[in-house]
């Protein structure tokens, strides 16, 4: 099995947001030559998260974000002494990776799909770390 790493680095402008990184993912599987297997799509933070939804229409981002708000609200009773204690339960339950399958040398995704990175502790410095295995 062949394996190809690749790491990129992106900034965040603020507390809450879903960042597109459809065509960085893109990108590294070109990269990578493999043809058909799949591409691991990781975030090494514990603030921070992946997630797959719709890309072509701006209001579900706001949509999703202002759930995530209401379900978890900052809250200053939190025992976490940093105050980011919503920022770390929206991304247990959002995850840190996605799996995507790739045939002929494409992503596998939906017609309205695309790879989001969820920033919910920002404006910060983050890396996503992929791996395309084939």
């Amino acid at each position: 099995m062949n394996h190809y790493f690749n790491t990129f680095s992106l900034k965040t402008n603020r507390r809450s947001d879903l960042i597109d990184i459809t065509s960085e993912v893109e990108a590294a599987v070109a990269k990578s030559g493999i043809d058909n297997g799949t591409v691991i799509v990781y975030c090494p933070h514990t603030t921070g998260g992946i997630t797959i939804n719709e890309n072509a229409d701006p209001d579900v981002v706001h949509d999703m974000l202002s759930t995530l708000d209401k379900l978890i609200p900052q809250n200053p009773s939190y025992r976490h002494i940093e105050g980011n204690s919503d920022s770390h339960v929206k991304s247990s339950l959002v995850g840190i990776s996605e799996t995507v399958l790739i045939r002929n040398g494409k992503m596998q995704l939906g017609t309205w799909q695309g790879l989001y990175f969820c920033e919910f502790d920002g404006p910060r410095n983050r890396r996503v770390l992929l791996q395309v295995s084939g």
